[in-house]
């Protein structure tokens, strides 16, 4: 009986299969970011159109009320989502939706920004409410599977999210008895403590590893101490009403955060603008968190503070990780070209225009304000430019994701 040949090389591993599905619905952050950067484009200008009267459209709300909401679960949720998907498989090697499901997911978020503007306003409220708590559910899923305890609480804030959301929704329609400003300052707030957790892991990690010999010592107790300074003071701006004692705890979480900021070693970033915009949207925490105590002495609009927040840190911090997330995500170097780092600099300069200008020059508020629109979506403009064609095509070395 003839023998088989005896292997004298072990044999090559097969080859990894190709990709299957569109690029598109591989991960999270392909579609949910090109859906943000696009909706952060045009919302903007159609806002400041509705404000100054030049654009009529059917809303059931007020269009205060809808460009406060829509900022926060229309463009920062939406971003928020596709780097939990996206990150609760790069942390637990397990999947998250993608094909199908994530077409889902990405089409429910659109129709829920069109029902805005386009359906009777229980439609509007039920799509629109019906995304955050499906997303919870799967991301908490995954990480129970892979037993990932660390990160169980971002599922929890996103409910906590969901929750103000709702009640948002009741109080347009009138069916809970609080102003509809309340759920959404509390969003806001929530998605601030939720950016500390995450820009406390990532942005020291970022400065450190891009740093040759810099070493960051880990400061816990810090970290811990601003975290619930800066969640009491957020707790009693949306809870109670103006008061000294929420004046004295928002100027001391200001304080706790720019102390612990100042232990990242912000000055060596300089020279690399996928860090520096890091440092620099943190930056306005402190100074956010700042103005909030100044308003609730009534010595500048809290406003002003709100936008601090939500344009320089929140925006900031988006367009920061969405061209570094993307960038490593589709295969491509670390390393920015001109044109994002003009999209850094036009974000910080929507908040400067947004918060700075007004306050050291209050009659120029009007202009102010539409110039910061202008650089805004200015900068989202520039990203869609860039990055659509890169999100929609397979990674440049192959691999899925």
């Amino acid at each position: 009986m003839k023998q088989p040949p005896i292997a004298i090389a072990p044999s090559q591993p097969s080859p990894p299969a190709a990709p299957a599905g569109l690029p598109l619905l591989r991960l999270g952050f392909r579609p949910f970011y090109i859906g943000a950067a696009a909706f952060a484009a045009i919302s903007l200008p159609l806002w400041i159109g509705l404000w100054l009267g030049h654009v009529a459209l059917p809303m059931a709300v007020p269009p205060m009320l809808w460009h406060a909401h829509e900022m926060l679960f229309g463009f920062a949720m939406a971003v928020i989502v596709g780097f939990l998907l996206t990150a609760g498989k790069a942390w637990t090697g397990l999947d998250t939706p993608r094909g199908a499901a994530l077409g889902a997911l990405a089409g429910l978020w659109l129709a829920a920004r069109l029902a805005a503007v386009a359906a009777p306003y229980a439609i509007y409220a039920a799509l629109d409410v019906a995304l955050l708590p499906v997303v919870a559910t799967v991301f908490g899923r995954v990480l129970l599977k892979a037993k990932n305890k660390r990160n169980l609480p971002l599922a929890g804030i996103l409910l906590l999210l969901a929750l103000a959301n709702l009640c948002f929704h009741l109080a347009a329609l009138g069916v809970v008895p609080v102003s509809p400003l309340a759920p959404l300052h509390a969003a806001l707030g929530l998605i601030v403590l939720i950016i500390h957790v995450m820009a406390g892991r990532v942005v020291p990690a970022f400065t450190a590893n891009a740093t040759p010999g810099l070493k960051i010592t880990a400061r816990p107790g810090l970290g811990w101490a601003a975290f619930g300074t800066t969640a009491l003071a957020l707790a009693l701006w949306v809870f109670a009403p103006p008061h000294a004692v929420t004046g004295i705890a928002f100027a001391a979480a200001a304080v706790l955060q720019a102390v612990r900021q100042s232990h990242w070693a912000p000055g060596v970033t300089m020279k690399r603008p996928i860090l520096w915009v890091l440092h620099l949207s943190y930056a306005w925490l402190p100074l956010g968190l700042a103005l909030l105590a100044l308003a609730q002495f009534g010595w500048v609009a809290a406003s002003l503070g709100l936008h601090a927040l939500a344009v320089g840190l929140v925006g900031g911090l988006i367009i920061g990780m969405i061209t570094r997330t993307a960038r490593g995500h589709t295969g491509r170097p670390l390393q920015v070209g001109r044109a994002e780092v003009l999209a850094y600099a036009l974000v910080m300069g929507a908040a400067v225009l947004r918060v700075l200008l007004p306050l050291a020059a209050p009659a120029t508020y009007t202009l102010a304000v539409g110039a910061a629109s202008v650089a805004w979506s200015a900068a989202f403009l520039i990203y869609l430019w860039i990055y659509t064609p890169w999100l929609a095509r397979t990674r440049l070395d192959g691999k899925d994701g």
